[in-house]
């Protein structure tokens, strides 16, 4: 007589084989009325014994993602992903926190402490939080972050992209859209240098310019705190001291503020543009001609990332990261979600 399979089961029941298999090994996710129809049918055909007991399911991994508030439309994009993509097996919460109060930030971490497997966090890279994040790994949780990473504090991990490579990037390609010859004034534009993300955009995109553009003066850093008016103010300003501006980069979000700045002095067209992210609003700008490229990287990819590490560390697996990849976007390549 054949050896009766989890296929065989499944039919039986009237389930999927891989919700029979979830099932039948304790890995939760399944309904108690489905279980009990599986575990009946498992019995009937001899696959398990008439007086087998089922362990419990594994308890659900509890996850808690980090973001900080604003207008960046990437972390929009983070947070909408993380409502898309929660498992079975998996508990998953987004909190919203002031992206530039460290204390608010560290506060929260240790409030964290016992509620949480797992936090996701787009760190801020401060003893204050480091400090707290020092405190959750020694209790036992985990974390990793997220976007932008956070220095010497052995945690389980980032997703995100090589941010000194991105903007290392981004400097070739403004110096390149400027030509061989390539002289004149650029500008960077950060969220925060407090986030480290943001920090190495801006000494990966001084070193090329120094290195293969050095005709390129950066004359004006500024910090405009993801903030789209403060970002349009600052542009202005920008513009009213440096009328003969060649190229813009922006490392952080609020692209929306310098894009509305540049169309009100109709600059739009006669300057070089580099941002980040292939959002809606960017998407727009690069087929008007403001934007000239975007250096892009992706949400869903690294929400699905951090939660499959968190997950994995809190089951006792192998924590070993995939980094995700960056692309550049043209008018003549938007993808379409």
């Amino acid at each position: 007589m054949p050896r009766t399979t989890l296929t065989d089961v499944a039919r039986q029941s009237g389930v999927s084989l891989a919700t029979v298999d979830r099932a039948l090994n304790g890995r939760g996710g399944v309904k108690s009325h489905t279980l009990a129809r599986i575990v009946s049918a498992a019995k009937s055909l001899g696959y398990l014994p008439d007086d087998a007991v089922l362990a419990s399911p594994a308890k659900p991994v509890r996850i808690a993602f980090l973001l900080p508030t604003g207008t960046n439309a990437f972390i929009e994009d983070l947070a909408a992903q993380v409502a898309r993509q929660t498992l079975e097996g998996v508990k998953v919460r987004v909190e919203r926190l002031s992206g530039l109060d460290t204390a608010a930030m560290a506060a929260r971490l240790k409030a964290l402490k016992g509620t949480v497997d797992g936090i996701a966090l787009v760190a801020l890279d401060h003893p204050l939080v480091r400090e707290a994040i020092r405190e959750l790994l020694d209790a036992g949780m985990h974390l990793v972050t997220l976007a932008s990473d956070i220095s010497n504090v052995a945690h389980q991990g980032y997703v995100g992209i090589d941010n000194a490579q991105a903007s290392r990037l981004a400097g070739y390609l403004l110096g390149r859209f400027l030509g061989p010859k390539a002289t004149g004034k650029v500008a960077f534009f950060a969220g925060s240098l407090a986030y480290r993300g943001h920090l190495e955009r801006e000494m990966g995109f001084r070193q090329v310019l120094t290195t293969d553009f050095p005709a390129l003066e950066i004359v004006e850093l500024r910090e405009v705190h993801e903030d789209r008016q403060k970002a349009e103010t600052e542009t202005a300003r920008l513009l009213d001291r440096h009328p003969d501006l060649s190229g813009i980069y922006n490392a952080g979000g609020a692209t929306a503020g310098i894009a509305a700045a540049l169309h009100a002095r109709a600059a739009g067209h006669g300057m070089v543009f580099v941002a980040h992210e292939a959002t809606a609003n960017n998407k727009a700008l690069l087929l008007d001609g403001t934007l000239d490229a975007v250096i892009d990287q992706n949400p869903a990819a690294e929400v699905a990332e951090a939660i499959r590490l968190l997950m994995s560390a809190a089951r006792g697996g192998e924590v070993d990261v995939i980094a995700p990849q960056m692309r550049v976007i043209f008018r003549e390549n938007l993808p379409g979600a």
